[in-house]
Parts: structure tokens; sequence; C-alpha cells
């Protein structure tokens, strides 16, 4: 058994410090809502910039580069800038750049702005994990995790719901003004409201500019291979293998930097505390989770039931009102139960609603996906709270700026190489499926042909033409439709066998105390 002494607790929050984290978190909800917000809407932006399918992908690629690159550097900009000033200036910036990717008039202007935005935006999220552990202690500690682990939840949850909307009401541009007002309210009261800590100008003598150069080539050429890879069947294509090599070589750098320098840019040593690893681990699986369904089930939605962007919004919005309801609940039992138990249930419960939802068919829609919807939403906050406990609670508060960035890119990372995983995994499951489909209503099958025959009968007079090359069509499509649909499920089964396997890690760890500080047994 090992322990520790447990940080001294902070001293009590007053209302102005109270406002100020309140505005920090709103910022936080912001920055990740717009991933999602935009997703719902893409095909919008791509015809109101006339630019191609695959050439709009990159208004999300470039938010999503310059996003990940941010927050590992966010602990290291927090200390030389101080929290209240890197805020500030993050939700100023991303609000500049949000009116400026509103007024884009061309597709490499509204790259440009996105990525910039994301740049800003990445330094908020990791921001107010720490700013929560360096202000509150106790059970005002649990209260604030369960908001922003309810924020960081919810955000990509109703961004489908609320693009749809905007963009159907008004016009995609007010996917970015609809940032303005609320990025200004957020960065002038968090500097008026906020001064939690000081600036150390001294790191700046110290800058390895080489680390930090490497630092942007790995994280940018990783998001990159994996944003393009499924897309363009991985090393097979010439750019993204050249990414996939930029982003190695830039890591072997990185990492030597890192490792041997007294003063590195990004400081590795909390992932030797036990807690804090096997939390950032269990964050990976909790971004594949979180990221991951909120993908596949609007592109199941999609592209087998046909539904548009507010509809799937609609669908989706039950994961968000089971958020709703379960963050008390999930807060009373923080303080009353193990946070290893909660861990270990939560991902069991997201397993549960996974593999319910895991028997899609091709006329599924709200009233059979709302059970497992509901759960996966419960599940999620069951699981990100004590997550957030075990990684950060045992920490010493000098290494809680650093360490949030680390965390939170493990868990964009998770989403990002899950992302991929399930592109992959579901092209490679449909190409399987369709070749085991055409088989079986091949020339061969009776059934199939009497099946052929009956269509070709109903649309004969009906369609200008000839009746059976339109009823083969019309069966090859039915063919195709299925095979997406037993990919999709085959996919979500691998997600619920991947929740089962992450649960006992929370056995693996020190039980994480919430009063006052951490301490690990």
């Amino acid at each position: 058994m090992s322990s520790r002494p447990a940080p001294a607790a902070p001293p009590p929050v007053g209302r102005r410090e109270y406002i100020g984290f309140m505005a920090m978190v709103f910022g936080m909800f912001m920055a990740i809502l717009d991933i999602q917000i935009v997703s719902a809407s893409i095909a919008e932006v791509q015809a109101g910039l006339a630019a191609g399918a695959d050439e709009a992908s990159w208004v999300q690629t470039s938010y999503l580069i310059a996003e990940i690159v941010m927050i590992p550097l966010s602990g290291y900009l927090s200390r030389l800038l101080s929290t209240r000033v890197l805020f500030t200036v993050s939700a100023a910036g991303f609000t500049v750049f949000s009116l400026l990717c509103a007024t884009a008039s061309s597709l490499p202007a509204m790259v440009a702005f996105r990525a910039v935005q994301g740049f800003f935006g990445g330094a908020m999220i990791p921001t107010v994990f720490a700013a929560s552990f360096l202000l509150f202690a106790g059970a005002q500690r649990i209260r604030m995790s369960v908001l922003i682990g309810l924020t960081a939840t919810l955000a990509p949850t109703i961004g489908p719901t609320l693009g749809g909307w905007l963009t159907e009401a008004l016009s995609w541009r007010w996917l970015f003004l609809i940032n303005i007002p609320v990025g200004a309210a957020v960065a002038a009261t968090v500097w008026t409201c906020l001064d939690i800590d000081r600036a150390d100008r001294s790191l700046l003598r110290g800058i390895d500019w080489i680390a930090l150069a490497a630092l942007a080539g790995f994280l940018g050429g990783l998001e990159y291979v994996m944003e393009e890879g499924p897309r363009w069947e991985w090393l097979a294509d010439p750019t993204v293998r050249n990414g996939a090599i930029l982003s190695a070589a830039c890591a072997l750098v990185f990492f030597h930097r890192t490792l041997t320098r007294p003063n590195p840019l990004v400081e590795l040593r909390a992932f030797g505390d036990r807690n804090f690893a096997i939390g950032c681990l269990s964050s990976f699986a909790l971004g594949i989770g979180l990221y991951g369904s909120v993908y596949l089930i609007p592109l199941f939605l999609g592209r087998v039931r046909g539904y548009n962007s507010l509809q799937i919004g609609e669908t989706m919005f039950i994961t968000g009102l089971a958020m709703f309801a379960a963050a008390p609940v999930v807060g009373r039992l923080a303080q009353r139960l193990d946070l290893r138990v909660m861990m270990a249930a939560g991902f069991l419960l997201m397993a549960l609603s996974v593999w319910l939802t895991a028997s899609l068919t091709n006329q599924s829609s709200f009233w059979e996906m709302a059970l497992p919807l509901g759960l996966r939403g419960a599940g999620t906050m069951c699981a990100m709270l004590p997550v957030n406990q075990v990684a950060l609670g045992t920490l010493p508060p000098a290494m809680l700026k650093n360490a949030s960035g680390l965390y939170n890119l493990m868990r964009n990372l998770g989403g990002a190489i899950g992302l991929a995983a399930i592109n992959t995994m579901a092209q490679d499951r449909s190409y399987l499926h369709r070749a085991q489909l055409v088989e079986a209503v091949g020339w061969g099958r009776a059934g199939a042909v009497q099946a052929v025959d009956r269509i070709a009968a109903a649309l004969d007079g009906r369609i200008p033409g000839d009746a059976e090359l339109a009823a083969l069509k019309r069966v090859y499509a039915m063919v195709q439709r299925e095979a997406l649909v037993l990919a999709y499920n085959d996919v979500l089964v691998a997600m619920a066998l991947l929740f089962v396997l992450v649960a006992p890690l929370a056995f693996l760890v020190g039980r994480p105390r919430v009063a006052g500080g951490g301490e690990a047994h």
C-alpha cells in the first residue's frame, strides 16, 4: 500500500471567482459545441462556399488539427501567461475568428479561419479542468466535476440538433455568428472576475521551439492521418503516407527533447502517477464512446433512414436529456460510493447501451433507440466524473495545469483514433456483408428470382424503360442498405466489448479522495 500527503485544500471560493469559473465553463461548452454544430451542416457550408465534397471536409479537419495541437500546450501557456490571461485571450480570439468564419467567401479562407479558431478553442477546454481542481475542494469539487462532465458530453450531443435548426431556420453562417455574443461575454467576465494564479514570464526564456514545431508536426500529422486515412485507403494514398511519416519523425524528435531537457515544453512526468496514467487510458476509451456513438448513430439515421440533420438531432437529443437527469444523481452518489465502483459501473452501463443499440434494422427509429440512447447518456455521466477524479484528483497543484492538457488530449485522441477505426471497420464489414448478401440473392436462388419478378411486375408500366433492370437495381440497393446496417451493428458490438474490457481498470488505481485534494491508497 502506498500513500502520499493530500494537497492542501483551496481557500473558499467567493461569488466573484464562482461567476468567473462559470464563464469558463460556458467558454468550454462553446469550443466543444463548435465541432459538432458544423459537422451536421457540412453540406450547406460546402454549397455556400462552392466547394467539392472532399474539399469541404477540411472545414472540420483544420479545426480538429489545430485544436489537438493546442491542448497539450495549454499547461505551458497557462503557467507562462496565467489562467486569467490565457483563457481571456483564447475566448477573444475564438470570437474574432468565429466572425471571420461567418464572413468567409472561399474555402481557403474558411479553412485558415477555422484552424486559428480551433487553436484558440483548444486552450479553453483543459484550462477549465485544471481551474476546477485549483479552485474547489470536497463536495464543491464534485459538483463542479459533474457540471464539467455534463458540459463536455452534452455539447457534442446537442450540436447536431442546434446546427440543423440554425441552418434550416437562418443560414449556415449563423453556426459561427452565434459564438460572438457568448464569446465576448465569456472573455469580459473571466478577465473581470477570475484571478487564481500568477504568470511566470521566466518560462519564455527557455521555450523549446524545436519541440514546439515537433509537437505540431506529430499531433497535426496524426490527426490528419486519422481523419483522411479511412477515405483514402490509408497508406495506399501518398498524402496520407507522407502525413504518417511526418507524424512519426516529429514524434521521435518531440519525445527525445521532452525526456532529456530539464524544463520541457510538455511535462510527461505526470504519467508516472498510476492513477493519472490509468485515468488517461480510461479517458481515451471515453473519447471513443463519446465521439464514436455521436458519429455512428447519425450516420445510420442519415444513410439508412434518410433523416435530415434536424431529424437526426431530435433523435439524438434523448441522450442529452438522460445526461441532465443523471447529473444530480451521479453527483450525490460520488460523495457516498467508492469512485472506482462508479467508474466500472459507468463503463459497463455504456457497454450495455451500445450492445442494445447493436440490433439496428432498416426500420429502427426514435422509439427503438430511446432506451439505449438514454442509457448511454446516463452511463457516460457515471463514467466521466470518476475518471476525472481518478486522473487529476491525486496530483499536486503544480502539476495540474500540464496534466489537464495531457488528460484532455487523450480524450480527443481517443475520439480521433476511434472515428478512424469505426470508419475503417464499417467499410470493411460492409464489403464483407455485401459479398455474402449478393451471393444469397444470386440467380441460383429461387426466392431471389421470385422477388425480382414480383418487383418487376409491380414496376411494369409505371416507369419508362426496362422494368426487370429497374427491379435488379432496387434489389442491389436493398443489399447495400442491409450490408450497411449489419456493418454498423458489428461496430457497435466491438465498442461494447471495448467498454467491458476497460471497466476492470477502475480497480487498478488507488482510491481517490474527494475532500480537500486527493490521496491514493
